[in-house]
């Protein structure tokens, strides 16, 4: 699908990381950028979120090359995505949408699927007035009397159907996976979660640590469904790794919310592998909203190794780093070369013990 873009430049100095990032999601849910209408604000505006004279110009700019969408790097407003959809006369999507998109695109679990149509209903539910007005417009004809705010009305139940049903089911997957957990631990396994930023390797680290076939793609967002395999470690004994949904900027809220109990593995692991792309100029940044995600949920206080991934890109030579405490805090590896993955073994050997340790102090204290 040919696709316009329109990147905002609010003053933040990694704009063009942002606008990059944009441009990968845009080519992920399968558009053909035809251009990029650039944009610079102190503040959005309230009718357009850009002035009305860079309308007029991106408007031009979709005609010229026959676009068929436009694809705004900002969450935008139910009024402005309707008011920008007047003057383009094609489908506004904005970065909320285009992420939920890509979900539903890339969604292969029954779960999955669930908790992405769950983000898309909560998200539709305060966009629907938009979808009736061409019914407005017409009022007054035979059959045509106040349609559209009762069909407003009975598609807003019947969303709101669909949304208890859906939490009901994922009610139920929840409830399914605590069991799993629950006979995971009394199995002794130490519980180890894979987070990081989207596109940071997890899953390449993942197969190359437990010899799996999880799906393995350059592309933002190509693990959804969490999996998790049971392997032997050296020191640790049996532990349990789970490659988890990659994390991004402005992640939506109605997906963090739909994708809790897929979340709830990094809650509950007893150690968690930060995975950080160690090439990539913003992987400072990136490591910031991955701990903001992880404290949101819940799981800022798990312990956690940083593995920097990719090392064979950036430079860097497989190492293991320590804190100030002589704690393990960074491991440099590279999944694809299959470099530093003993020493990584070892790191998580050592931290599980520690943990385990701690695990059994707590539960004498409580006894006493």
């Amino acid at each position: 699908m040919r696709a316009l873009i329109i990147s905002v430049d609010l003053g933040n100095p990694d704009f063009e990381a942002h606008a990059e990032e944009f441009a990968m999601l845009a080519r992920g849910a399968g558009a053909e950028i035809v251009d990029t209408v650039r944009v610079r604000r102190d503040r959005p505006d309230a009718k357009f979120f850009i002035g009305s004279g860079k309308v007029e110009e991106a408007v031009l700019q979709a005609k010229t090359y026959d676009a068929e969408v436009v694809l705004f790097d900002q969450p935008l407003s139910p009024a402005q995505q309707r008011n920008l959809e007047r003057e383009f006369t094609l489908r506004v999507v904005d970065r909320v949408a285009l992420i939920l998109d890509i979900f539903a695109l890339r969604a292969k679990s029954h779960e999955g699927k669930l908790q992405v149509e769950l983000a898309q209903l909560q998200h539709l539910s305060t966009r629907l007035t938009r979808m009736w007005s061409h019914l407005e417009r017409q009022r007054g004809g035979i059959g045509m009397r106040g349609p559209g705010e009762a069909q407003l009305e009975m598609d807003r139940r019947i969303i709101g159907d669909k949304v208890k049903l859906l939490r009901e089911r994922l009610d139920k997957v929840e409830r399914q996976r605590k069991t799993q957990r629950r006979a995971r631990a009394r199995g002794g396994a130490v519980s180890v979660s894979l987070v990081g930023y989207t596109n940071a390797g997890k899953s390449t680290l993942f197969n190359a640590v437990t010899n799996a076939g999880a799906y393995v793609a350059d592309q933002l967002f190509a693990t959804l469904d969490t999996t998790t395999r049971r392997i032997w470690i050296e020191g640790a004994g049996s532990v349990t790794l789970s490659d988890t949904v990659g994390f991004i900027r402005d992640l939506p809220p109605q997906l963090i919310a739909a994708f809790r109990a897929t979340l709830e593995e990094a809650v509950h692991a007893d150690l968690l592998l930060h995975v950080v792309d160690a090439s990539s100029p913003q992987r400072d940044e990136q490591i910031f909203e991955v701990n903001k995600v992880l404290a949101d949920i819940g799981a800022g206080e798990v312990p956690t190794i940083m593995v920097y991934n990719k090392i064979d890109r950036a430079g860097f030579e497989p190492r293991v780093e320590r804190d100030a405490h002589g704690t393990i805090a960074r491991v440099f590896v590279s999944a694809s070369e299959r470099a530093g993955l003993e020493a990584l073994r070892g790191a998580i050997a050592e931290i599980s013990q520690i943990a385990g340790r701690n695990a059994s102090n707590h539960q004498t204290v409580q006894s006493e």
